[in-house]
Formats: C-alpha cells, structure tokens, sequence
C-alpha cells in the first residue's frame, strides 16, 4: 500500500508557531489535505510529551491514532557543538516506536540542554553523539537530518553544516537512511550527491501553522506501521514527492536582505560572495552551496503526469503550488481573508482532499465546482507554467500562477536583483 506522510510538524510549545497546532486541529487539517500519517511533534517538550500521552491511542503496531488520523512520535531537536574546530548547529529529525522509548529519550537529552525551553530544543551535543545515544537506547529509533541545505542548521548548510555526511556522523554513517530536502531544495539537486544514492530522500512541510501542513510530503510504498516506515525508509521505498517549487524558499539563492541582493550562483560567481553593495558577507543560498558539494551532473524527464524523473531509478517528485495560494491568485484577495478561505473549504469539501485535488481530479471536475478560473490555475501549476520570483537571505520567493498579470518589483529593490529577472517554468 502507499500512504501520504508529514513527518516534520511543530506543536504550540515550539517558537514562533500557531497556538492551533493541538492533536483535534492537526487531525481535521490532516483530512483536508490527504495525509495519512503525521508526527506528534515536539516529543521532548515536557508538556507536549504529557498531552501526547493523555491525547494519542496505541494502535499496536508502533503507531498512535487520534479521531482516525495516524501519528508517529516525533520531535525535532537543534544540535549545537563544536565538532572538528567549529561550531555546527544542525537540526535533526527523531522518530520513535514508543511512548516508552521516548521516555528514555527525553531522559538522556535532560542534561544535554533544556528540555522545556523551546519545543525545538537546543542540545549540546553534535549529531553523531545523538545518534549514538539514541542507538544505545533503541536501534529502531530514526534520525533524520532536517532541511538538509538551509544555510545555519542544515547538516549541508553553507554556515554551521558539513561537506558530507561521512564527515558529520563517522563510522555510524550507514545508520542515516533517510534525509530531509527542505522547501529550498528538491530531489534533482539532491541526486547530484553520490553518498545520498543509497539514502531516501524525503520532504516533509515543517509547519508551524495548520494551513501549512502537507506544504511538501511523502508517499510512502509499505505498511502502515512503525516498522513499516523504518523499512520502506532504508530501502527507498518511496513512491514519490510532493515538493514545493524550491525556488519558493527562503534561501533558494544567495544574497543579503538587508540591500535587496538576490543572486543566483551564476551570479555569485561573478560579483564574489560579499555583498556587491554593502560588502558585508551574504548567506549563501542553497542553489549555490549545492553546486558547491555536488560531484555530477543529473538529467531529468518530466512525464506526462508532472513527475519528474531521473535516469537512474530514483523515485519521482512533483511540485505543487497550495490549493489556497491559487484560490486567492484567482480571486485577487490574500489568502487569510474570509472570501478564499470560504471557496477553499468548499472544493475540499466537495471534491476530496487538497492532495487528490491538485495531483489526480480533473480539470473539467475542479470547473464545475470551483469555476473556470481556478480550474485554469490547477492546470498551469501542473504544466508548471508559471513564474517565480527565488527566495534569499530569510525571504521567501515569491510565486505567481498567471505570470502575464505579475506586478512589477518594488523599486527599492538593487539593481543586481532586478536584472536577475524571474524564473519560468514552461
């Protein structure tokens, strides 16, 4: 069987996250939008830990379930520790098959940092002595590294990352089978990495608010079951992904907010990687770390139904643009305003989840319900036929379905920006 799966999610003790974000909310959004199995979040937070317990039922199988939706425990913690005469800060996934296991876990990262601090808790300890501790505890537990190319906490990340994963975790390499793109990055850029051959690629939405949840995602060819998933991870048993276009994140280029600086590492080549304004250092983006580490080339083929391929067997992915964000492009309205999110629920409710709206019903479906217009929008993102301006430096990129209507940039931006121009996809 294949199963939908987010496996990065933040519960309201995490910083900067929705007060929304409770077990009822996160099972009713989980309908909305296709996904079959979640991550509790947060498990090291004493008192997510302690609603996790009163709240989830066992189901038996390593697995929990609430009002009908599935949960894997999970938490997200910050390893933060000198390792080979600098300071690394990587965020790392942890999934486990108990609420017993998990006991232990909170245990042993009790004096590593402050438990009930941040949902996302902050451990002195670099990732390979997390994962040993956690395989000292139990060998079924995962660990996955989180957004794996984000500049400061990415285990690539151009600021406080690694060139590989041999030099991050040693001789307990073999034990990560699985490592998280990030909304900045998708599979094709990941595939140019040789030690990730043998490593699930996986993409989860790291949500911090409910409308977000199911942003990227993972189908998943195994049972639905604890072991099942640890499985199907170390065999890459992935059906495929579901991808934000990674020009949308935050740090798909390099650049520096603070002068409007946002350049491609074409760019970046050109001017150096100061700030061509200022001359402070820039962060550099994930397009341009990436081509940094990478040792090959990949080609890709997009198929007929919008998954792109690579030539060597790797499972597919697709990019999608949110039913919301199309919704309000085509309403000319912003997306939290009453009008969109009335004919958003609507077209959820009338046609399925947000998933099997945007990947499998038909245009023809999607116009009878929810008009022409929105229809039209579904259909440009599958043919990715739209424009994207990329994210940097912290700032989100910007995406446009009917790029023919797109405002002009504000005029404040730098001229090195402006002559970047956007980015098609035909």
């Amino acid at each position: 069987m294949t199963y939908s799966a987010d496996l990065h999610l933040h519960s309201p003790f995490a910083r900067a996250t929705s007060p929304e974000l409770t077990f009822k909310n996160m099972a009713k959004w989980a309908r909305i939008k296709g996904i079959d199995l979640l991550a509790s979040a947060d498990f090291t937070h004493p008192e997510q830990f302690a609603i996790t317990k009163r709240t989830l039922q066992a189901t038996g199988d390593g697995l929990y379930k609430y009002q009908g939706t599935r949960f894997v425990l999970g938490t997200e913690v910050n390893c933060n520790a000198y390792q080979d005469g600098k300071n690394r800060r990587v965020h790392m996934l942890i999934l486990a098959p108990s609420i017993e296991v998990v006991e232990h876990i909170n245990t042993a990262l009790s004096g590593k940092g402050l438990l009930a601090s941040d949902g996302r808790p902050t451990l002195h300890m670099t990732p390979r002595e997390l994962l040993e501790t956690m395989l000292h505890i139990d060998d079924r537990i995962m660990l996955i590294p989180a957004h794996a190319w984000t500049p400061h906490f990415g285990i690539y990340g151009s600021r406080t990352g690694f060139d590989s994963l041999q030099e991050c975790f040693g001789d307990l390499t073999s034990h990560i089978h699985a490592i998280e793109t990030g909304l900045s990055s998708d599979p094709a850029m990941n595939w140019r990495m040789p030690e990730l051959d043998d490593v699930s690629i996986v993409s989860f939405s790291d949500a911090h608010s409910l409308p977000k949840m199911g942003r990227e995602l993972t189908i998943i060819d195994g049972d639905l079951s604890y072991d099942g998933l640890r499985q199907a991870l170390k065999e890459q048993r992935i059906a495929y992904t579901v991808e934000f276009f990674p020009e949308e994140g935050k740090y798909h280029n390099s650049g520096h907010r603070k002068c409007g600086v946002n350049l491609s590492p074409e760019e970046v080549a050109l001017t150096g990687e100061s700030c061509p304004v200022c001359g402070r250092r820039m962060t550099l983006g994930v397009m341009q770390r990436t081509e940094r580490l990478a040792q090959r080339t990949v080609n890709t083929r997009r198929d007929a139904d919008g998954f792109i391929h690579g030539y060597d067997g790797r499972p597919p992915f697709r990019s999608l643009v949110g039913l919301q964000q199309i919704v309000a492009e085509s309403m000319q309205r912003g997306v939290n305003t009453k009008g969109v999110q009335a004919q958003y629920m609507r077209i959820v409710n009338e046609l399925g989840s947000e998933l099997h709206i945007l990947t499998d019903a038909s245009i023809a479906e999607i116009e009878q319900v929810g008009g022409e217009r929105i229809a039209e929008g579904v259909e440009r993102v599958r043919a990715r036929n739209i424009v994207i301006e990329p994210g940097y430096d912290g700032r989100f990129g910007t995406v446009n379905v009917w790029h023919n209507e797109t405002s002009k940039r504000k005029k404040n931006i730098s001229r090195v920006e402006s002559e970047q121009g956007a980015l098609f996809f035909t």
